[in-house]
């Protein structure tokens, strides 16, 4: 978790929900970064489930998420970008 403390959310998911624009955004940037923040603009109970689905079709782990933002993360098979602490 403290390794998203300074990112910045690098898609934002808004009234239009989950497009397969969104989803091919937030694939590209977890197979560049691995971690990666996302911005989800709506009410509690659909953030919720839109940081649920978007972990199940990522295939991510959702780190966390604090109010408006959601964290997720996917380990990069081929090259490894962040090294995770023991």
């Amino acid at each position: 978790r403290g390794l998203t403390h300074n990112l910045q959310p690098v898609v934002m998911v808004a009234d239009k929900g989950l497009t397969e624009n969104v989803m091919a955004e937030i694939e590209s940037a977890l197979d560049r970064h691995e971690l990666v923040k996302v911005k989800l603009r709506s009410d509690r109970e659909t953030r919720a489930g839109w940081a649920v689905e978007i972990a199940e079709l990522c295939k991510a782990e959702n780190v966390h998420t604090i109010g408006q933002v959601a964290s997720f993360f996917r380990r990069n098979p081929k090259k490894p970008v962040i090294d995770l602490p023991k």
